[in-house]
């Protein structure tokens, strides 16, 4: 099993990992949810508009801290290192 997923700018099969990795987490199908990075910030709140998904009700606010969003490896390397280190060190 993966530790962490990093989602990088891409078209339908990026769209369709990522999606059906958080509609997993989003509904407690994966216990152990990894860290999922999405790198590119231009990229992601130019194709997918999160904050329009939650406006609408289809998904809840809560569901935007199931992903972070980041724009250089450092970003996503401390990203996924605090949150390993939160479940497996704590």
């Amino acid at each position: 099993m993966a530790k962490a997923l990093v989602a990088f700018p891409g078209g339908f099969g990026t769209m369709d990992e990522l999606f059906e990795t958080l509609t997993l987490v989003q509904t407690g199908k994966v216990t152990d949810a990894p860290p999922i990075i999405l790198f590119g910030s231009e990229f992601w709140n130019s194709v997918v508009n999160f904050d329009a998904l939650v406006e609408w009700g289809t998904i809840s606010p809560e569901d935007l801290q199931l992903f972070t969003i980041v724009d250089t490896v450092e970003q996503a390397r401390d990203a996924i290192i605090e949150q390993l280190s939160a479940r497996f060190l704590s």
